[in-house]
């Protein structure tokens, strides 16, 4: 009983510190511009040939390096850096 209690709190404090990570991360992405709406539609239409509205992975997969930092700028994040092989 008496190592419960502080596992319960130290759990309910992991919980907090997550849920309040998160709420900010939510908080700091600006909705997209119309300019932005468009050129993602733009892209996928390009791209998403099962027409679903989506890019799946084999989607994404066929996309140019250009395309791909495209879309990771207008979701405002950073493009991936490809492994050298």
């Amino acid at each position: 009983m008496k190592k419960l209690v502080p596992l319960t709190l130290g759990l309910i404090c992991a919980l907090a510190i997550t849920a309040t990570a998160a709420e900010k991360k939510a908080e700091n992405r600006k909705p997209l511009t119309a300019e932005q709406k468009a050129a993602r539609k733009e892209l996928i239409a390009k791209y998403d040939t099962n027409k679903d509205g989506k890019l799946d992975k084999e989607e994404r997969a066929k996309m140019t390096k250009e395309d791909k930092a495209k879309m990771a700028e207008l979701a405002g994040r950073k493009a991936k850096k490809e492994e050298a092989k």
